[in-house]
C-alpha cells in the first residue's frame, strides 16, 4: 500500500514561501550544482550537486502519485499540464478549475474533500508513494495520523514571515525519528520517520 509522504522546502525559519507566495532564494539549490537531473518537462533540467542529485533521484523513482493543495496548483498555474515528475496529481479543491481536466493530462481534481483524495493518490500510487505538497494537505494528512514520513530540504535562508510549513497542527506535538541526512549545497535534506501516537 503507498505510503504518504510529505516534502517541501523550508526556511531555517520554518517558512516556505513569502506572503506574497514568492520563495526568494529557497529553491537555489535546483540550480548550483553539476548533475543534471531531466525531468519529465522538456524545458526543465536540474542541475544539482551529486548529493541532491541522489535526493531527487529516490523522490523521483519512489513517486507514484502527487497529492496537492489548489494553491500551489494555482501559483505553478497546474505547471503547464506536465508536472516536473512523471506521475498522477490529484488536486484537492473547493472546485474544478475553468479549463480542467484536459485530455491527456493524468490530473485529478477531488472536490469532496481530503480523505476522498488520499483514497483517489493512494489509488493512483500503487505500491509507491504518495508525495504530499502544500501546507494545508501536509497538515490535513498529519492530523489524520497518515503521514509516515517527512522530508525537509532545508535551505540556509530566514524569511522572517510568510507561509509555514508546519503551522496550527491539530495532532502536535508529533514525534519524528530523524532516519537521514543528505548534506547539500546550499540545502541539507532531512528525512524524518513519522513515531505512532502514544
Amino acid at each position: 500500500m503507498a505510503r504518504l509522504v510529505a516534502e517541501m522546502t523550508m526556511s531555517l525559519d520554518g517558512f516556505i514561501a513569502l506572503p506574497d507566495d514568492s520563495v526568494n532564494g529557497l529553491f537555489d539549490w535546483y540550480s548550483n550544482g553539476p548533475v543534471d537531473i531531466p525531468t519529465a518537462r522538456s524545458d526543465m533540467t536540474w542541475h544539482v550537486t551529486e548529493a541532491s542529485a541522489e535526493h531527487l533521484r529516490r523522490t523521483m523513482s519512489t513517486a507514484g502519485a502527487l497529492l496537492v493543495g489548489r494553491r500551489i496548483f494555482d501559483i505553478t498555474h497546474g505547471w503547464d499540464g506536465q508536472h516536473p515528475i512523471d506521475c498522477p496529481i490529484v488536486v484537492l479543491s473547493h472546485s474544478v478549475p475553468d479549463g480542467w481536466p484536459r485530455d491527456g493530462v493524468p490530473y485529478t481534481f477531488v472536490t469532496t474533500g481530503f480523505a476522498d483524495a488520499v483514497k483517489a493518490a493512494t489509488a493512483l500510487a500503487g505500491d509507491k508513494d504518495v508525495g504530499l505538497a502544500g501546507p494545508d494537505v501536509i497538515r490535513q494528512a498529519i492530523d489524520a495520523g497518515l503521514v509516515e514520513e517527512i522530508r525537509v530540504n532545508l535551505a540556509p535562508w530566514l524569511l522572517g514571515e510568510g507561509i509555514r510549513f508546519f503551522d496550527h497542527l491539530a495532532a502536535a506535538p508529533v514525534k519524528l525519528e530523524q532516519t537521514r541526512v543528505i548534506q547539500g549545497d546550499a540545502v541539507t535534506h532531512l528525512y524524518y520517520k513519522v513515531l505512532p501516537r502514544l
